[in-house]
């Protein structure tokens, strides 16, 4: 059996180095070439130089430029080279992006699905041309799961289980609870999963309920106008917000502080992420509480790589052991934070 030793839950790194090409264009830009195309098909020995493209879903929150950081950084450290391309969020992208990987004849293709369907013609291409795929941190939603080889990253419906658990047992003597939903992306595995987990723990609760839930996308500036929405419409019968990120919570913070209200006494706060914005959040009594979804997985990822194109076994999907935080934590580990 394939054991992956992953970071310990909390050992986070982000906007610590470079900053994730939030700027590129959505082509795969390429590094300079070495000639490490084989034969399709063969395999190749794991200290064997090769060429792997990976196309990231952009660079919308803390998170994302960590997980860029650390994929690219484990890539170019095992002495491959990389062919980066930043979707800037937008399929059309990761499909050319993925595209322009297969025409130069990548050894392997990582990348981190903007949304879960519509990649079944591109992936078959991948497939044809003898390139094998591993998915980053988001899933597909294909029938066909030898399309891909093996997906890395987080339980996402876990993470909303963790959110829901944590709720229920700090209010469940209070009463009615009302609480605002800001989603990550529609489509997104995350904001399904995690939706679809937080939902079956209150579910069973009934004086818990979910009055407002609408896209954030991922994006601090989106998470404010959203909650300003909220507010305005329904500002005195909130008394939680769940965001399926960090950053859609500290910009929540922002409008509920402008609105007149104190962010984790007037409104419990739970995010998703643990970026050190939200342990200075949590810090400073702003925030409740974060569950944390580990970036630091680029290591992992270049090591199944080459194991699979050793010849090896992999399992089909791997997922990266995490924990949650509070607000009580946060003085003592923010100087411990990496991202």
């Amino acid at each position: 059996m394939f054991v992956l030793v992953l970071a310990a839950c909390g050992s986070d790194e982000e906007a610590a180095g470079t900053d994730g090409d939030t700027g590129a264009d959505s082509d795969a830009t390429e590094t300079e070439d070495t000639g490490s195309d084989t034969e399709e098909g063969d395999s190749k020995e794991a200290s064997e130089k090769l060429v792997i493209g990976f196309s990231q879903v952009g660079a919308e929150s803390e998170w994302r430029t960590a997980n860029t950081t650390s994929m690219q950084d484990a890539i170019t450290d095992a002495g491959h080279e990389l062919k980066f391309s930043d979707a800037q969020q937008k399929q059309e992208n990761q499909i050319k992006a993925i595209r322009s990987f297969i025409a130069q004849k990548v050894d392997a293709i990582v990348f981190s699905p903007v949304v879960e369907t519509g990649f079944e013609t591109v992936l078959q291409e991948a497939k044809d041309a003898k390139i094998p795929v591993f998915l980053s941190d988001r899933a597909v939603d294909i029938e066909d799961d030898s399309l891909w080889v093996t997906f890395l990253g987080s339980d996402f419906i876990e993470e909303g289980k963790k959110a829901g658990n944590w709720l229920v047992e700090e209010m469940e003597g209070e009463g009615e609870v009302n609480i605002v939903e800001l989603q990550g992306t529609v489509g997104s595995a995350p904001a399904i999963d995690r939706k679809e987990g937080f939902e079956q723990i209150i579910s069973e609760y009934p004086n818990f309920e979910i009055t407002k839930s609408q896209t954030g996308d991922f994006t601090r500036a989106k998470g404010k106008e959203v909650m300003e929405a909220f507010l305005k419409s329904d500002g005195d019968n909130i008394d939680v917000l769940y965001a399926h990120n960090d950053d859609m919570a500290i910009g929540a913070i922002q409008a509920i502080e402008e609105y007149g209200l104190k962010p984790a006494e007037d409104i419990v706060i739970i995010g998703v992420d643990a970026v050190k914005g939200a342990f200075e959040a949590m810090a400073a009594g702003k925030m409740n509480v974060t569950i944390e979804c580990n970036p630091l997985f680029g290591p992992q990822m270049v090591e199944i790589i080459e194991q699979y194109l050793a010849g090896e076994e992999v399992p089909k999907r791997i997922a990266v052991e995490e924990s949650m935080y509070t607000m009580d934590q946060a003085e003592e580990l923010l100087p411990t934070r990496q991202y």
